[in-house]
Formats: structure tokens, sequence, C-alpha cells
């Protein structure tokens, strides 16, 4: 993965590639994803390549139109009020 970046945008700090875990919401659907990025271990900040930003889009874009088929479901979600 080649990214701009040699330091961290928001913070200067050092960046690192990981794998990490990525929710994507469109309408009322969620899908979890396992993304490579580059990771600032001193903020936290995420860098994603420009590819793997269109992939989120198309992906959100077909959890809004409910074009969900090629999706793998995990379980149920829940929304819980607290008071």
């Amino acid at each position: 993965m080649t990214m701009p970046f040699s330091r961290c945008p928001v913070c200067g700090g050092d960046l690192s590639e990981k794998e990490v875990e990525k929710l994507l919401r469109g309408g009322v659907h969620t899908a979890v994803l396992r993304v490579r990025a580059e990771v600032c271990l001193r903020c936290g900040e995420r860098l994603y390549p420009p590819e793997t930003v269109r992939q989120f889009e198309d992906i959100r874009k077909k959890l809004e139109q409910q074009e969900t088929s090629e999706f793998q479901p995990l379980g149920k979600s829940f929304e819980v009020k607290v008071s």
C-alpha cells in the first residue's frame, strides 16, 4: 500500500500499516469490513488508500439501496436506549 504521507497529517506521528475493522452504515444496514490502513501510532488516525475509500463508497451505496444479497449476514443488531 503506497500512501502520500510519511507521517500523520493530523499530529505528525509515525504511521504503521495495520489491519483494522471499519464499520460502514447505509440506511438501516451496517457492514463490518477488515481492511489495511496506515494508522498513526500517536493519535490513532487512520489513512486509507484511495481505492479502499472508493470501495467504502460502493458498499455504503449498496447498503442504502438494500442491495445486500452479496454480503454475508453476521447476526442481528439491536438499538438499546439507556437513560
